[in-house]
């Protein structure tokens, strides 16, 4: 009788293991390629394309994702019940040929470059996928494995909602553009989720702000959160940044109660040219040419940021005042580009519009993958949701995770020595060397999904320390010297040093130190390095000159050991915060690997790197 229902249990196991429902997401094709696997509702793996092939921002097919994401879920592609693609190609194609139709001949060069691809790819974009999809395991039956396409908003949308611990809210979308939305509101509940209003392009804020981004020197759809870092080195009140204010207002946008724009399209050439902006026009408002990379950044162009920056939070607060005033939901939920604007999203935060806000750390068109393949499982198939707290992301700790076997080998191969210490071992041998002063590369446990490190694949060093953040940008990341550094900390330092009592775990928002720790106002002085040493907080290494930070609290829940490591350091200093920056050096991904990690070490002034216990040192 036992061994009866032993069977009867196993059997039981394997048709349930087996009516989960597993639906791949893939986003490609434009920036940021990801892949996301969701079981039975639940996610249980997501990665960038980028990680793995060592190309920033890399648009293509994501094959390495993808495989990942099946070994992860220990499942082959042919069992999966569906495959989603994260919006519509002909949609895209529609408004291609709508916007060069009503433009021309205007943009006929850029048109008749385009079509190709199009026609040879982008159009057929199901013969495409199902193409890349079989040369990852050609036992994949279209029969079975439905090949599904959501839109690009909706997408956005359920990322957000879906992944959020909220049973009702209020979603909204913002980003350059998808198929024709450039934003959107929509509705959530329970298992549903509808759109009420859309912003069309070719009038868009994300477009509005990766024009300015192009025009003061930085990539574009790369280097917009340069942009919102270099805004604090002006002064709102300065006249320059005023004039500046008036030109945007005055020629270049209108912005009405709802929060929706137009943009005077005599100024950009997106719609129709493979340019952002009409260079001569831009130039001869503002004053000064177009910024190349490598000139120096002087007041005028630090004005224009802030400037730009100022109309981007008006314009979200608009949209904001008015999905809560069609919606009255209680609840946000941001996705989209423009929701990976910190500053904004703090000041939203601050102005207590909603009672609580979740923004999905992956905001941009990789969170996509993943939304595409929640939309498919909660609005295709009409699934019922069960709502995990505080979210469903997991700390955003979706990426691959190494052993030790895979750690000890790469060390070795690298020709490397090192010593293991157990936590109980590690954490005073890491508090020792940070007050020391030495700068750490932290590899510990699964890679981060989205833009942020988040205590997987980090750098950390002591933020007491005024010049740490002058050599990590100049020694270690090797990048723009303006550029801040984000802290990380305990719940209960966030309140004390920040009076907030909302969480932060995903590093999306951005609010000021409480006057009581700050030293004495910054002054602003022409040369942006000396305005940039100047000691400005009781943390002067993680306060920006405005005495604003991007903070990340941090759920011991879900990062025990980096949890017990603030401990440890605040009962050594007094403040349980540590710099928080990227494992990467400019201009390339995150490190995802044991190998890219030693790699990155070797090749910068990173003291040590503690690779899952494993230390190393130079």
């Amino acid at each position: 009788m036992e061994q009866k229902w032993s069977t009867i249990f196993l059997l039981a196991n394997i048709i349930y293991f087996w009516s989960l429902m597993k639906i791949l997401g893939i986003s490609a094709y434009y920036h940021d390629s990801a892949a996301a696997i969701i079981d039975n509702g639940n996610i249980i793996a997501a990665a960038q394309e980028e990680r793995f092939t060592a190309l920033k921002n890399d648009a293509s097919f994501p094959t390495h994702a993808i495989t990942f994401c099946l070994q992860q879920a220990q499942i082959n592609l042919y069992q999966l019940d569906a495959i989603v693609f994260y919006d519509k190609p002909f949609l895209k194609f529609e408004r291609l040929l709508d916007t060069y139709f009503n433009n021309a001949p205007k943009g006929w060069l850029s048109f008749i470059m385009a079509m190709p691809v199009w026609l040879k790819e982008k159009l057929l974009l199901k013969s495409t996928l199902k193409k890349n999809l079989q040369k990852i395991d050609g036992q994949v039956n279209w029969h079975d494995t439905q090949l599904l396409f959501s839109n690009h908003h909706v997408s956005h949308a359920a990322s957000a909602f879906f992944a959020s611990g909220f049973e009702q809210s209020a979603i909204l979308t913002i980003d350059g553009v998808g198929e024709w939305a450039t934003a959107s509101i929509s509705t959530g509940n329970a298992n549903e989720l509808h759109t009420l209003q859309e912003m069309h392009f070719p009038h868009s804020l994300g477009l509005l702000y990766s024009a300015f981004t192009y025009f003061l020197g930085f990539e574009v759809n790369a280097g917009e959160y340069k942009v919102m870092g270099l805004a604090p080195y002006a002064n709102e009140k300065n006249e320059l940044v005023q004039q500046y204010l008036n030109l945007i207002y005055s020629t270049l946008v209108n912005v009405y109660d709802d929060g929706s724009i137009t943009l005077n399209q005599t100024y950009f050439k997106y719609a129709t040219s493979l340019r952002m902006i009409n260079e001569k026009k831009f130039e001869a408002l503002f004053g000064i040419p177009v910024r190349k990379s490598s000139e120096e950044i002087t007041t005028k162009y630090i004005a224009l940021a802030l400037a730009l920056q100022l109309v981007l939070e008006n314009i979200v607060m608009r949209m904001a005042q008015h999905t809560k005033k069609t919606t009255q939901a209680e609840n946000l939920c941001l996705a989209g580009g423009v929701a990976l604007n910190g500053v904004a999203n703090g000041k939203l935060h601050e102005s207590g519009l909603f009672k609580n806000i979740f923004i999905q750390p992956a905001a941009g068109d990789a969170g996509g993958a993943l939304g595409a393949a929640l939309a498919a499982y909660y609005l295709h198939f009409k699934q019922p949701r069960v709502i995990q707290k505080p979210d469903a992301m997991q700390g955003s700790l979706l990426g691959p995770t190494f052993t030790a076997n895979k750690i000890k080998d790469a060390i070795a191969n690298a020709g490397l020595n090192y010593t293991f210490y157990n936590t109980a071992e590690l954490i005073p041998e890491t508090i020792k060397r940070l007050l020391e002063g030495q700068v750490i590369g932290w590899f510990d446990g699964r890679m981060e999904f989205g833009p942020r490190a988040l205590g997987a694949r980090s750098i950390i060093a002591n933020p007491l320390l005024g010049n740490m953040q002058s050599k990590l940008n100049l020694k270690v990341k090797k990048r723009e010297s303006f550029r801040p550094f984000a802290p990380i900390m305990l719940q209960e330092e966030f309140e004390r040093l920040f009076g907030q009592k909302h969480t932060s775990d995903y590093m999306l928002f951005v609010h000021k130190i409480l006057p009581s720790y700050r030293t004495k106002p910054v002054t602003q002085s022409k040369n942006l390095i000396e305005t940039i040493n100047q000691q400005r907080s009781v943390l002067p290494a993680i306060t920006h000159v405005d005495f604003s930070s991007r903070i990340q609290t941090i759920n011991p829940n879900i990062n025990p050991k980096i949890a017990t490591l603030l401990n440890a350091f605040k009962a050594q200093t007094g403040y349980g915060v540590l710099i928080n920056t990227s494992f990467n050096v400019n201009n390339q991904p995150i490190v995802c690997t044991p190998q890219q990690a030693i790699n990155c070490f070797i090749h910068t002034d990173i003291d040590c790197l503690i690779l899952d216990g494993h230390l190393i040192e130079k």
